[in-house]
């Protein structure tokens, strides 16, 4: 029996689902007889116990502090330090987000233990501590790692790697008291777009441009078939350095790993940059003029074509499918 702790990251009251992805993945890791505590943290933490419960969870630690309100790395840190030593966790997961990793890796070295990074596959072996498979060289290999002594042991785990289990039970809400951490840095006020659009980092379907594209004002091609398919719009790095698109749109190994069900790759080349942060997703199409294009190395499916005449076709017959 081993106790299993996730941080839970939550976004305008909800649950990511990169974090119940997590829990599920500690659902499976404490093995029948085992618990799984999940650490919400802010106003209204208390909600999450519905969302975590299904997901797996066993028990809901609660600090509702509105001082959890905007994220501060020395605080979070601080109290999944705590929660972790509290429950007694054998293992601490994380979702691999940008608060994930900043969290984890600030939390591992003040409990003094080993953290494997960007999981994409764990596990729990019979001798104890924790071994994952992770990639590596921009993604051209993939690595087994452990932790063999360490306690606890802990892994951020790549979004969209894993699936999320219904368990169809609620987890008992357990409030926990954290001691008071200073920040060195405080956000006063966040400011987001008044058009919210999904992060490519959980989206289950990605639609990215290039410079194949020609300018930021065909993006509309990318953004239209997005939508027909319920995804998110990405880019490559190219497109964004020249000022086409935010960079939260970025994928790339300077930008956002991801890994959706669907990857539609439109004008993109193949550089290795961007493959390092797409080449783990199920299934990845390709549309590109040039059929010698890189892209074309790790894609599921392979269009040879212009993207002005592709683009425009496949998301009427997509929009035609869904009505």
């Amino acid at each position: 029996m081993a106790t299993v702790l996730v941080l839970l990251e939550r976004r305008g009251g909800d649950l990511k689902r990169a974090s119940l992805q997590a829990v599920s993945v500690a659902r499976r890791l404490a093995g029948e007889g085992g618990r799984v505590d999940a650490l919400a943290l802010g106003s209204g933490a208390e909600g999450a116990a519905s969302a975590a419960g299904d997901a797996g969870a066993d028990r809901l630690l609660v600090v509702a502090e509105g001082t959890f309100d905007p994220y501060a790395p020395e605080p979070y840190a601080a109290a999944l330090a705590q929660a972790a030593k509290e429950s007694g966790a054998e293992i601490v997961l994380a979702a691999g987000t940008a608060l994930g990793r900043d969290v984890a890796a600030r939390t591992a070295a003040r409990l003094s233990t080993g953290l494997l990074s960007d999981v994409i596959a764990i596990e729990r072996p019979d001798s104890g501590g924790l071994r994952a498979r992770r990639p590596i060289y921009s993604g051209k290999a993939f690595a087994w790692e452990s932790i063999p002594e360490a306690r606890p042991a802990m892994a951020t785990l790549r979004p969209n790697a894993f699936p999320v289990t219904p368990s169809g039970k609620t987890a008992e809400t357990v409030a926990l008291t954290v001691p008071q951490t200073p920040a060195r840095v405080v956000a006063r006020r966040l400011e987001t777009p008044a058009e919210q659009e999904i992060d490519v980092a959980e989206a289950p379907v990605i639609v990215s441009g290039g410079r194949g594209l020609k300018g930021p004002e065909h993006f509309s091609l990318i953004r239209d078939l997005a939508k027909a398919l319920g995804g998110a719009v990405g880019a490559s790095r190219a497109v964004v350095d020249a000022g086409w698109i935010p960079h939260a749109h970025q994928v790339g190994q300077t930008g956002k790993v991801v890994s959706p069900g669907l990857y539609v790759a439109c004008g993109i080349s193949g550089a290795i940059q961007h493959l390092a942060g797409m080449s783990s997703s199920k299934v990845i199409v390709a549309i590109n003029k040039d059929a010698d294009a890189p892209i074309f190395k790790v894609a599921t499916y392979g269009i040879v074509g212009d993207v002005f005449e592709v683009l425009p076709k496949l998301t009427d017959e997509i929009r035609k499918v869904k009505a």
